[in-house]
């Protein structure tokens, strides 16, 4: 099935000029829009029902694709979002996808019909058939939230810095006096969990480390799988004296599962974690992590998509947000630290 890009490139325009021709949003020189149907009708192009739909115009509502509205880390941050839409008078509709394509496309029609101002998008993957859609639906203004990198010019793009945040955890670990680390990452296939995973393993490499495999557990950021995880590490005949968990929600699950099995935190195994939720402030003992600044991410969200909207802005932007750590009582100093430090 041909594709936007593909009429583009049969045209030579960009997928800009395209998808003007097609909704007539701007004026497009009349040997360019002959060019453009010339390609669509060679390819047998038709543009997606959702992409037809999504128009600008002034309902004053906003449309929000989540991967899931009751993990902390998504509840927190759409939690600002909406807040912020109603001190500007718009009204937000959730999309809870969970990942599925099919939902994703369901509520991306429900939004055009709903004839939404803008558009955010705050996924946990990206396959090609979602970023497909999105570019379908470029003529919505539109801003993806916790993308690593930037993956086209049709939206606004917020950077989280995830490696940093992961190089942070493992600088920390490390010049706390630990040598011998374990790691529970999140998945691979995002950014939340391969980049933080990457910088983390970037800080034990500068420090000569290596990582035993048999340290590195794989978790999903729900809670059983880092309790699950952390039973696997501890059944290892060598035990390591920090465990860095790729999620706040994953190191709940580890500090139980070592409470469970007589260890206490952080005297006997440090845990650090990520994210900054909430309630980990609460946890026993409370959690030292890397805070991911989800109200800043949040808002400037908003502000841009706002931007877009109200004054027309197509020239794509990108901004970042930093973490920084937050020391609080489950790491302690191992074997090598430096007290001259």
């Amino acid at each position: 099935m041909a594709t936007i890009k593909d009429v583009a490139k049969r045209a030579g325009v960009s997928t800009t000029t395209v998808s003007h021709v097609i909704n007539q949003t701007r004026f497009v020189a009349e040997d360019t829009c002959k060019a453009v149907r010339e390609a669509i009708n060679e390819l047998h192009y038709s543009p997606s029902a959702v992409a037809r739909s999504l128009k600008v115009n002034n309902t004053r509502t906003i449309g929000l694709l989540s991967t899931s509205l009751e993990a902390p880390y998504f509840a927190e941050i759409i939690e600002v979002i909406e807040k912020k839409c109603f001190e500007n008078g718009y009204t937000l509709i959730l999309g809870n996808a969970d990942n599925d394509l099919k939902k994703q496309r369901a509520y991306l029609s429900m939004m055009a019909q709903k004839r939404v101002d803008g558009l955010l998008v705050m996924c946990a993957e990206y396959p090609q058939d979602l970023l497909d859609m999105l570019e379908q639906s470029r003529n919505i203004p539109m801003v993806v939230m916790d993308w690593g990198v930037s993956r086209g010019d049709f939206t606004d793009t917020i950077l989280d810095n995830a490696f940093q945040g992961g190089y942070m955890a493992g600088r920390y670990l490390i010049e706390r006096g630990h040598r011998d680390i374990g790691c529970i990452p999140g998945q691979m296939e995002r950014n939340t969990g391969g980049g933080r995973l990457s910088g983390f393993l970037k800080a034990l490499q500068e420090a000569g480390i290596t990582l035993r495999d048999e340290w590195l557990v794989q978790g999903d950021f729900e809670p059983e799988s880092g309790y699950q995880a952390m039973q696997q590490l501890l059944a290892q005949p060598q035990l390591p004296t920090a465990v860095f968990c790729g999620g706040d929600i994953m190191a709940m699950g580890a500090i139980c599962a070592a409470d469970e099995q007589g260890l206490r935190v952080p005297q006997d195994i440090s845990i650090i974690g990520y994210d900054n939720v909430r309630n980990s402030r609460y946890f026993t003992p409370a959690l030292t992590t890397i805070h991911q600044p989800k109200s800043e991410l949040g808002e400037k969200a908003l502000d841009m998509l706002l931007d877009r909207i109200v004054n027309k802005r197509e020239e794509p932007q990108t901004i970042e947000v930093n973490p920084r750590l937050i020391e609080r009582r489950s790491v302690t100093d191992g074997p090598f630290v430096d007290y001259r430090r």
